[in-house]
């Protein structure tokens, strides 16, 4: 089952230099200072996913740990902002590191910390409102999406379906 995962990501001013940092370009990671923070299996997975070196990443805190600990290869993220999925991506690969995570977004000490880092394969932008979702049967309307949602089966499926995601990896 292909799981979907909805995470607003370019709200404030601060997430939307981070997505400028991660998401609008490529980052090399197997060079500094990215190498030195992954552990090496980290990077041959990450390796294995974009074996040209360079992907798109995204993350989340900690205190998500459980709803990424069940994400896979293959599953859809909905990259959210402004009242509308900004990308929609696939997971490559998901690495829980704090140091790699600092190392790719440099945050304010006085903010949450990220420690799951997840990398994006078959990424786009897009720019679809809100309103598409809240038409979807299972979804309501002026539903924001303030924070990251893990939907069910059902919901993934309404979604990858109502969004014409094609569900092969």
């Amino acid at each position: 089952m292909t799981r979907v995962m909805i995470q607003p990501s370019y709200g404030k001013p601060e997430t939307r230099r981070h997505w400028a940092d991660t998401l609008d370009v490529l980052v090399r990671f197997g060079e500094s200072p990215y190498r030195e923070t992954l552990m090496p299996d980290q990077r041959e997975e990450l390796a294995s996913a974009h074996p040209g070196g360079a992907a798109r990443f995204w993350g989340t805190t900690a205190k998500h740990d459980k709803r990424v600990d069940v994400l896979e290869p293959g599953d859809v993220v909905l990259l959210t902002g402004q009242r509308h999925v900004r990308a929609i991506g696939r997971v490559g690969r998901v690495v829980r590191n704090p140091a790699f995570a600092r190392a790719l977004w440099n945050p304010d000490p006085r903010d949450c910390l990220w420690s799951n880092v997840y990398s994006l394969v078959d990424y786009r932008a897009t720019w679809i409102p809100y309103e598409g979702i809240w038409a979807l049967p299972g979804f309501t309307a002026g539903d924001y999406f303030m924070g990251l949602r893990l939907l069910d089966a059902t919901k993934s499926a309404t979604v990858l379906n109502g969004l014409d995601i094609d569900r092969a990896p």
